[in-house]
């Protein structure tokens, strides 16, 4: 694995070490301004950090996720890399008990100058069966 798809790869830690700390500034920071995200458990489109704050500090984080790898692919193309896969979180349920969650996922990282950042963000749940 080449020094390159271990820092790409490494983004997916950034960003859930960000969730542990249920800051949605810390989250929303790791995305460029005008990233989209196509959330897990919400429909819309979240472009821009507006709603992406929006979405993390409303619905995603009040939940506690807890997440992890469980199957990833990285190829990098140039300044952009993807990052693609399976992961799972221990999310607090409406029912005030932990649950587990599996869903799929695809990152789409831009390096802009001294980062790599979220251009692109797509988590849905993963399907039975």
């Amino acid at each position: 694995m080449s020094t390159l798809t271990k820092q790409v790869e490494g983004q997916l830690d950034r960003w859930f070490a960000a969730l542990k700390t249920c800051d949605p500034a810390k989250v929303t920071d790791l995305y460029a301004e005008d990233a989209i995200l196509l959330s897990t458990l919400k429909g819309d489109v979240k472009k821009g950090h507006g709603k992406i704050h929006a979405y993390f500090k409303g619905a995603f984080l009040p939940m506690h996720p807890i997440g992890k790898a469980v199957e990833e692919h990285t190829r990098v193309i140039g300044g952009t890399a993807v990052n693609s896969g399976l992961y799972s979180f221990k999310i607090d349920g409406k029912d005030g008990k932990r649950a587990t969650v599996q869903a799929r996922y695809t990152f789409v990282y831009q390096w802009l100058g001294n980062d790599w950042k979220i251009v692109e963000h797509h988590s849905s749940l993963n399907p039975e069966g």
